[in-house]
């Protein structure tokens, strides 16, 4: 697509839309708060684009329960628009039909400044117990995204710093040292975790297109490039790419990359 018409395509749609999916306490809010390069709350728009209450909308957010259809922008970024899942990982029937309607309409709708354009389905790596459930196989099992491409986020896998320490020590070692050689060990921790994910996800009748470990997410001003690229590789329209990437414009390292690519 030349400059032009990649632009009529940006002007068209407008913003990027992101369905940010997960259950409570997986990190989506401080992943979408280091995106857009900020510590504080997003406004939020009901379907209308009338402005919400936010400290209504923040508790049903605390509890996992909300409207998917309010619209979550932060004031740094205008560019993304967020939708956050209805908390069906609970279990309820009715939020995994409403969530599921959403994602079918949103994909295939006519109006090209209301498609989703990725969905980002964050599983948190502190609970490794348990880190794929019965929503989530269900969601991979049953929802067809179409075009829309889906990347996995392993999220808080910070944790496993603290796994990898414990492990060492119950081995024997002090604390010192098992604090220097917990690197490695953490390592092999996540790269376990990832493969365990694929192996229950990408036999599901609609798997990921992408998988990606998050680290670093509670620091301000962290590195969110790998999520970017991740995300703009997943899409198969390059005016997608360049919607995407004109929300980045202060990031030199993206920017860069993408136009070598083209």
């Amino acid at each position: 697509m030349d400059p032009a018409k990649a632009q009529r395509h940006i002007d068209r749609i407008g913003r990027f839309r992101i369905l940010v999916m997960g259950r409570a306490n997986a990190g989506k809010t401080t992943i979408l708060q280091r995106v857009c390069n900020t510590t504080d709350n997003p406004e939020i728009f009901n379907g209308k684009g009338e402005k919400v209450d936010a400290a209504v909308v923040q508790g049903s957010l605390t509890r996992g329960h909300h409207n998917i259809e309010d619209e979550l922008v932060f004031q740094s970024n205008p560019g993304f628009v967020f939708h956050d899942s209805c908390g069906f990982e609970s279990g309820s029937v009715e939020q995994f039909d409403r969530m599921t309607k959403f994602v079918t309409d949103r994909a295939k709708t006519t109006q090209l400044d209301k498609r989703i354009h990725a969905i980002w389905f964050c599983i948190p790596l502190n609970e490794s117990h348990r880190m794929v459930m019965a929503a989530e196989r269900k969601f991979f099992d049953e929802c067809d995204t179409g075009h829309v491409p889906v990347i996995v986020l392993l999220t808080k896998a910070d944790t496993l710093s603290l796994e990898a320490v414990e492990k060492l020590m119950g081995q024997g070692m002090s604390v010192g040292d098992a604090m220097r050689e917990a690197k490695k060990v953490e390592e092999k921790m996540l790269r376990d975790c990832l493969q365990r994910v694929k192996g229950w996800l990408n036999e599901k009748s609609f798997p990921p297109k992408d998988y990606l470990p998050l680290t670093g997410m509670q620091q301000e001003g962290a590195e969110c490039t790998p999520l970017l690229t991740c995300t703009a590789n997943a899409l198969k329209e390059e005016g997608l790419q360049q919607l995407l990437i004109s929300t980045q414009q202060s990031n030199l390292e993206l920017c860069m990359e993408f136009a070598i690519m083209r």
